[in-house]
């Protein structure tokens, strides 16, 4: 982890729990205007992407919930969690007994958040920078957590996805993203995760936990 990078996820947050996890300790930002300021300035210099690693997203809650509540889907598998963020599912995984977890992320900001917060609750994660997206499947079980709200990344990833949900499970989690696939997906679960103005459109999200279907068995 570059130590410079470590510095600026401790200046710019502090240690905080998710509403609907408060078994995992991350490193979030409790004032959303600060943090993005001062990642502009790094935009500028280092050409960082904005700090979506530091706010505990609606489908991420979900996901982590899920694994928790439930530890058994989990247990003893090979586990990515993908577009991680600051790794609050993967972390959920490794405390329920995954054999190993990745996080992948393509800011290397979220990378060294995803260290941090593995670090502060106890667990190893292995945290992926760069784009996975192609890579051949060497996990039993993928999670993604609120994926689908542009339509460029939506149109990326989807293919991929679908690939390893023929060797995989594949869970999408979704708070109502507009760009969600309307076929091939199965719900098994929802949850009503709290949210806050500065970063949705209201004060709770309903988000839905989805199996994908491989490619030509939707």
């Amino acid at each position: 982890m570059s130590p410079d990078l470590a510095a600026f996820v401790r200046a710019h947050t502090v240690l905080a729990r998710a509403p609907i996890v408060p078994e995992i300790e991350l490193h979030l930002a409790t004032e959303i205007t600060p943090i993005w300021q001062a990642t502009e300035t790094w935009l500028a210099e280092r050409n960082v992407e904005p700090p979506f690693w530091a706010f505990a997203w609606p489908g991420g809650q979900a996901l982590a919930r899920h694994v928790l509540d439930h530890p058994q889907t989990v247990a003893g598998k090979r586990v990515l969690d993908f577009a991680a963020g600051g790794g609050l599912a993967a972390i959920a995984c490794a405390m329920a007994g995954a054999a190993s977890v990745e996080a992948a992320e393509i800011d290397p900001l979220a990378v060294a958040a995803i260290d941090l917060n593995a670090a502060v609750n106890g667990v190893a994660v292995t945290a992926t920078g760069g784009d996975v997206v192609g890579a051949a499947c060497r996990w039993d079980l993928i999670l993604c957590g609120d994926v689908c709200y542009e339509a460029p990344m939506t149109g990326h990833i989807l293919p991929w996805l679908r690939g390893l949900a023929a060797q995989a499970g594949v869970w999408v989690a979704d708070p109502g993203r507009a760009y969600l696939p309307r076929e091939g997906l199965a719900a098994f679960a929802e949850y009503r995760v709290p949210t806050t103005l500065e970063l949705e459109d209201r004060t709770e999200r309903v988000v839905r936990l989805f199996r994908m279907a491989a490619i030509g068995t939707a």
